[in-house]
C-alpha cells in the first residue's frame, strides 16, 4: 500500500484562485447572463442576425448566431460597446414561464427558425427570460436580477469562429463568438496572463519548433506523425512503464488494429459506441446490410478478453495480467480535434487483469499504487480522484443493477483504505463499469482526466469468462481496466505544456549536446558521444560549423539539458566546460569537469529521473 503521503496533492506556488464555471454558481449566473447581454448587442447592431444558443462555458461563454455576412475584428469592438450600453441601463432580467403554444406563437412572430427547432426539444417548464422589455429568449437560467450587476471591466469579447448548427456538417454553418466574463477585473487580468502563457506553452507550437512531431493534410487531421525525437520520447515513456509493469508481473501481448463487429456486438461497442467508431469496412453490399464486416477496434479490451478465453484458466494462474501499448481509432469531429490532446488515432497504455472477486481489492488497490508511482517520475503532483459512476436514470450503461452496485462498491472501498481525497462523478462511468479517474491540473489550472482504473463484471458475463476454481467448479472472473498514461498522444502533449519543452533529463529526447568552438575538436567530442552513447545516453555532436555563441542559443533554444563545451583545454585535460538546463530556471555554468563524472552524473541522474 502506497504511503499516505505519495497519495496527497503536492503544495503548489501561490498564485491567484480562479473560480470554476462549473463550480461558482455566481459565475454561472453571470456568464449566462453576459451571453444574453452579447446576443441582444449583437441583433441590435445587426438585425438580420439569428440566435441560436448560448452556453456558458468553463472559461466564459459563447453565442451561435446565422449572419449574412462574417464577423469582423471591428463588429467584435462594436458588439463590446453596445454591451457595455446594455449593462449601464441596468435593465432587470425577468423570468416568464409560458405554455408550448405561447412560446412557438412568439417565436414565429419574429421569424426565428432556430428557436422553434430548440423549442422541439425542451421539456415543460418552458421559461424565457427577458432583459427588461426589449429582448428575450428560451432559457432556463440562472441569471442575475439586472444588467447592472455586470462588470463591463471583467468582459471581454475574445474571438470568432466557424460552428455548425447541432455540431452537424450536414447543417448550417454559424458563426460563434467567444467571450469571457469574471466578477473583478482582477480575476480577467489574471485570466488573460494564464491564457497569454499557454499560448508560450502550447504544445503544437512548441511540438513543431522541437521537432517532435507533425500534422499533414494528405495523411488527415487527428492523425500525427510522430518525428525521429518525438519517437524517442514515446519510446521513453513506453520504455518506463513497461518496466514498472515488469516488476509488478504484467505480461505484455499484441493485438491487432481492426476486428469482426460481431466482437464489438458481444462488447456493446457496436450498440453503445458505433457512432464515435470509424465506418465498417465490408466485402461487399450484402455483408455491409448485414453488418458483417470489420471496423477499427476503439478500444482494446477485446481483444485481450479473446486472449484469456483461448484457454480454460485455473485460479492459480489469476491474477492475469496482459498489457499493451495498443492503438485504438475514434472517430471525433472535426472541430472536436485539438493537436495531441484530442486525436482520431491514439495509443492506449492499456492493461486488463482477469482476477477472481477475492483478489479485487488488493489488485486495484496495486493499480493505484502503480498510477501514483507514474505520477510521481513525471511530476505530475497536483490531480484530484473522481469516483466516475453512472447515472442511475441514463440508458447508455449495460449490465445488471447488482453488478454495478458490487462494481462501485468495491472502487469506493479502495479508495478509503487508500485514505484518497475524493469526489463522485455520476454519469461520467464507462458504459460497461465504473471508474477511478485521476483529474490532473496544468501549471495553468487547467484540467485534463489522465490515468484511470475501472471495475468490470459485465464483459466477463458478455464474453462468457470462467476460471476453475480450487473446488473445481466454474467460477466468473471480474476484469480490471486501467491505464496510468491514459492516452500516450494526450500525456505528450500535456507534458510538453507542463514543462514548457523543457524536459527533465529522463525524458529529454537529445540529452547532452557538445559544442566544439572549432572543427578541430570535433574528433574528440565525437568520441565522448560515442561513449555516452554505448552507456544509453542520448547525445549529438553540433557539427554546423557556427561561432560558440551561436551553437549555445542553438541548444537552449533546442531545450538541451547539458551543453558540453570542447576547446583545447578540455581535450588536454579529458574534460567539458558545462552548462545546464534546468526545467523552469537560467542556464547555469559548471565549469570544467572531467568526461568520466560527467557521464556517471548523468547516468545517476537518468536511473532516478531527475536532473543532472
Amino acid at each position: 500500500m502506497p504511503p499516505l503521503e505519495a497519495i496527497q496533492p503536492s503544495q503548489q506556488p501561490e498564485k491567484m484562485y480562479l473560480p470554476r464555471t462549473s463550480e461558482s454558481e455566481p459565475l454561472k449566473k453571470i456568464r449566462h447572463t453576459a451571453s444574453h447581454v452579447m446576443a441582444m448587442a449583437v441583433q441590435k447592431l445587426f438585425p438580420k442576425a439569428q440566435v441560436t444558443i448560448g452556453p456558458w462555458i468553463e472559461n466564459g461563454f459563447y453565442y451561435d448566431f446565422d449572419n449574412p455576412e462574417p464577423f469582423t475584428e471591428k463588429d467584435l469592438k462594436a458588439i463590446y460597446k453596445e454591451m457595455v450600453k446594455i449593462i449601464n441601463r441596468k435593465l432587470p432580467v425577468i423570468r416568464e414561464e409560458v405554455s408550448r403554444e405561447e412560446a412557438e406563437s412568439r417565436i414565429k412572430a419574429i421569424n426565428e427558425p432556430y428557436k422553434l427547432e430548440i423549442l422541439e426539444g425542451l421539456e415543460a417548464p418552458i421559461t424565457i427570460y427577458h432583459l427588461g422589455d426589449i429582448w428575450w429568449d428560451l432559457c432556463a437560467g440562472p441569471h442575475i436580477e439586472n444588467t447592472g450587476e455586470l462588470n463591463p471591466k471583467a468582459i471581454e469579447i475574445e474571438s470568432v469562429a466557424g460552428a455548425y448548427w447541432r455540431g452537424d456538417e450536414t447543417k448550417a454553418q454559424l458563426q460563434r463568438i467567444y467571450a469571457t466574463a469574471w466578477e473583478t477585473p482582477e480575476q480577467l487580468a489574471e485570466y488573460k496572463r494564464r491564457k497569454e502563457e499557454a499560448l508560450k506553452r502550447d504544445h503544437r507550437k512548441l511540438g513543431k519548433e522541437l521537432g517532435l512531431f507533425i500534422f499533414s493534410d494528405p495523411v488527415g487531421p487527428g492523425l500525427p506523425l510522430w518525428t525521429p525525437k518525438g519517437t524517442v520520447l514515446r519510446s521513453i515513456l513506453e520504455d518506463f512503464l513497461k518496466q514498472e509493469q515488469l516488476k509488478r508481473g504484467y505480461q505484455q501481448v499484441v493485438t491487432p488494429h481492426i476486428g469482426r463487429v460481431d466482437l464489438f456486438k458481444i462488447s456493446g461497442h457496436w450498440q453503445k459506441y458505433k457512432e464515435d467508431m470509424f465506418p465498417m469496412m465490408a466485402e461487399d453490399e450484402e455483408a455491409a446490410s448485414l453488418e458483417q464486416g470489420f471496423a477499427l477496434k476503439p478500444m482494446n479490451c477485446p481483444f485481450h478478453i479473446q486472449i484469456y478465453k483461448s484457454e480454460l484458466r485455473s485460479y492459480r494462474e489469476l491474477p492475469m495480467r496482459l498489457a499493451e501499448f495498443g492503438t485504438v481509432y475514434r472517430y471525433e469531429q472535426s472541430g472536436q480535434l485539438g493537436g495531441l490532446t484530442r486525436v482520431r488515432g491514439f495509443t492506449v497504455d492499456d492493461s486488463h487483469l482477469f482476477v477472481t472477486p477475492e483478489q479485487l481489492n488488493s489488485e486495484f488497490i496495486n493499480v493505484v499504487d502503480l498510477i501514483l508511482s507514474v505520477f510521481k517520475s513525471l511530476q505530475l503532483k497536483n490531480f484530484k480522484a473522481r469516483l466516475s459512476f453512472r447515472d442511475p436514470a441514463s440508458d447508455k450503461y449495460i449490465g445488471s443493477d447488482e453488478a454495478w452496485e458490487k462494481a462501485q462498491s468495491a472502487i469506493r472501498q479502495a479508495v478509503e483504505t487508500l485514505g484518497m481525497d475524493h469526489f463522485e462523478g455520476i454519469g461520467e462511468a464507462a458504459f460497461y463499469g465504473p471508474k477511478l479517474d485521476f483529474i490532473f491540473s496544468d501549471v495553468l489550472d487547467r484540467e485534463w482526466q489522465l490515468g484511470t482504473v475501472q471495475v468490470d463484471y459485465n464483459l466477463p458475463e458478455r464474453f462468457d469468462l470462467e476460471y476453475v476454481a480450487a473446488d473445481g467448479s466454474r467460477q466468473r472472473p471480474v476484469m480490471i481496466h486501467r491505464a496510468p498514461f491514459g492516452s500516450l498522444e494526450r500525456l505528450i502533449g500535456i507534458l510538453i505544456e507542463e514543462y514548457a519543452g523543457d524536459f527533465p533529463l529522463w525524458l529529454a529526447p537529445v540529452q547532452a549536446r557538445l559544442l566544439p568552438v572549432g572543427d578541430e575538436f570535433i574528433p574528440f567530442a565525437k568520441e565522448v558521444v560515442d561513449k555516452m552513447r554505448s552507456l544509453g545516453i542520448r547525445a549529438e555532436v553540433d557539427i554546423n560549423g557556427e561561432h560558440l555563441k551561436k551553437q549555445i542559443r542553438n541548444a537552449e533554444k533546442d531545450k538541451i539539458p547539458v551543453m558540453g563545451i570542447v576547446g583545447a583545454k578540455e581535450v588536454e585535460s579529458n574534460t567539458l566546460s558545462l552548462r545546464l538546463r534546468t526545467s523552469g530556471k537560467p542556464t547555469e555554468e559548471l565549469g570544467a569537469m572531467p568526461v568520466a563524472e560527467v557521464i556517471e552524473k548523468m547516468k545517476e541522474a537518468i536511473a532516478n529521473y531527475s536532473n543532472f
